[in-house]
């Protein structure tokens, strides 16, 4: 019995002392034991991108910079002029020539925006540069030939088909790599790749989520290709352009309380008695990430598979290498 109440007071004063003395905790998974700093991915969101379907593929639209013939077009259709849309399974009537029984044709528009506001300044410029707005409305399929037209049946459509509508021969798109979940940075600095701009959206849009279509400033000349990865990037001072935005900066940022409020300004300067802070010294922040799903030499069309807040027509890209790796390897 004695030797039974020693073990027992012998297990408690060990228990006793773990308590007292208990071990260091393991250090993070993300701390930098040489230089003793923290890795501030561990905070950063879990990056899920949206697969593209079909649809994206095919009705995301583009900008060329060379303009698409339009010699063969939409006459009409089965009670032309009644109706002026057809959709999907309906018969059109094609003007023009070359076409052949059996042969598939993209229906496409040639866009003009009706609202001549700018997003940026300089959008107007940058389009121009990089090419003409076409949408991608559907896919035919030449069933006849009779008299002066083609007969084609419509076999997918995006947006109804028109009368004016441009016909050209059917392409199939390349596929898109991509790559398992990873953290997002929304404050990693600038790497040096390539950069541009998003100058467009599809339907004229100007803030995106998570599965529209953006057109950037940059293309194949730059060595763009069809499933690179760029992330959308934008300064504090874009706000000071915005004429919406900028009126903040008008708005009083003091707390009553406070004995030496701050001043939060566009620019530099030395007067105040309070804090100055500065836009442009503020990190740029990442917004979303974008994959390419269709390039032309001068332009690159995008959809936006991952988004924290709304993309801006405006807004920077930025070539995401590290996205492309990780997409490559999962081929």
């Amino acid at each position: 019995m004695k030797k039974t109440g020693l073990l027992l007071l012998m297990l408690s004063v060990a228990a006793w002392a773990q308590q007292a003395n208990p071990a260091p905790a393991s250090a993070p998974a993300d701390q930098s034991s040489s230089q003793g700093t923290i890795n501030t991915s561990v905070s950063s969101p879990t990056e899920r991108v949206q697969t593209p379907t079909y649809a994206d593929l095919y009705c995301a639209g583009f900008i060329s910079k060379q303009v698409l013939p339009n010699s063969n077009f939409v006459a009409g259709g089965l009670q032309t002029p009644n109706t002026t849309k057809f959709a999907t399974g309906e018969v059109v009537y094609l003007a023009g020539s070359g076409y052949q029984t059996g042969t598939q044709y993209t229906i496409v528009r040639e866009l003009a925006d009706p609202n001549r506001f700018e997003n940026f300044q300089g959008q107007h410029a940058a389009i121009a540069a990089a090419g003409q707005p076409y949408a991608e409305i559907g896919r035919v399929r030449i069933i006849d030939t009779r008299s002066k037209t083609a007969i084609a049946q419509i076999e997918f459509s995006c947006d109804p088909v028109n009368p004016g509508d441009l016909a050209v021969p059917f392409v199939e798109k390349a596929a898109v790599s991509f790559h398992p979940p990873l953290r997002f940075d929304r404050f990693v600095p600038a790497t040096g790749k390539l950069t541009g701009r998003i100058v467009l959206a599809k339907d004229f849009d100007t803030t995106l989520g998570t599965g529209m279509k953006a057109y950037m400033n940059v293309g194949s000349n730059q060595g763009v290709k069809v499933g690179d990865y760029f992330r959308a990037v934008r300064a504090y001072e874009a706000d000071l352009r915005d004429p919406v935005d900028s009126i903040s900066f008008k708005a009083s940022t003091v707390e009553e309380t406070q004995k030496r409020p701050p001043s939060i300004e566009a620019k530099r300067f030395t007067k105040g008695k309070g804090p100055q802070i500065h836009v442009r010294d503020l990190p740029r922040r990442a917004v979303g990430e974008v994959v390419v799903i269709g390039v032309t030499p001068t332009s690159a069309t995008g959809m936006v598979v991952f988004a924290l807040e709304d993309v801006h027509v405006g807004d920077g890209v930025e070539l995401d290498e590290q996205q492309q790796q990780q997409a490559q390897v999962q081929q």
